[in-house]
């Protein structure tokens, strides 16, 4: 997974950082919430690790801003651990909740449920964005109609981007996600791939379906 935790403590924003890698998840870390809205706007995270009272924005707030807008599921976690508290954060959107203090082990569990249960609720084999439909089932992509020819790693790359339409998929993200959480990332394989896509997705259309998101990386749609 990949996971933004918004945690103005440092010592248990790293603390908490440094067992997840060690579970082989990726971190972002930022320590309020204008930072933490920001980033979930324009980057892309499997789940957000919540702290209720953080500077600027505070958890409530933020759960607010987001509104209905698409976003990652979020676990609260907050030394307000009274049942009044815990009805507030679900009651403006927070997605579970967890009390300070509380075991890492029961924390990695919650996280890995918000994921994979986000991940189950699409059950439909096809996703469509703008002309193109992905064929999840038969591994297969049609663009105004006609099929294209992709590889596994191409098709990979195409539905990582799927998974998120019209929001900004890192360039690490696209590396963990295709390649593996421990490849190097200063390597040219990712803009290889991505030009070789765009060439087959666009067939030299201007009508481009894949954007590139300057320093930060790519979007579809």
């Amino acid at each position: 997974m990949r996971i933004l935790i918004v945690e103005d403590d440092a010592s248990v924003r790293h603390w908490i950082s440094s067992k997840l890698h060690r579970t082989g998840h990726s971190c972002k870390l930022v320590d309020n919430g204008k930072d933490a809205l920001k980033l979930i706007k324009e980057e892309v995270f499997d789940v957000v690790l919540l702290d209720r009272v953080i500077p600027i924005i505070d958890g409530i707030q933020l759960l607010g801003l987001l509104g209905t807008d698409p976003h990652p599921p979020i676990l609260i976690l907050s030394a307000n651990d009274q049942i009044s508290d815990r009805i507030e954060g679900l009651q403006a959107g927070a997605d579970d909740y967890l009390g300070k203090p509380f075991d890492f082990t029961e924390l990695l569990l919650r996280l890995e449920r918000l994921y994979h249960r986000t991940k189950s609720v699409a059950s439909s084999n096809f996703i469509k964005i703008k002309d193109m439909i992905i064929n999840l089932e038969r591994h297969e992509v049609t663009r105004s109609g006609q099929l294209i020819d992709l590889t596994n790693k191409e098709f990979k790359l195409l539905y990582v981007l799927a998974e998120h339409p019209g929001q900004t998929v890192t360039r690490s993200m696209l590396l963990e996600k295709a390649w593996g959480y421990h490849f190097d990332p200063q390597t040219n394989v990712l803009d290889v791939h991505l030009s070789k896509l765009r060439q087959k997705l666009d067939g030299g259309s201007k009508n481009t379906i894949i954007r590139t998101i300057r320093s930060v990386g790519y979007a579809l749609g």
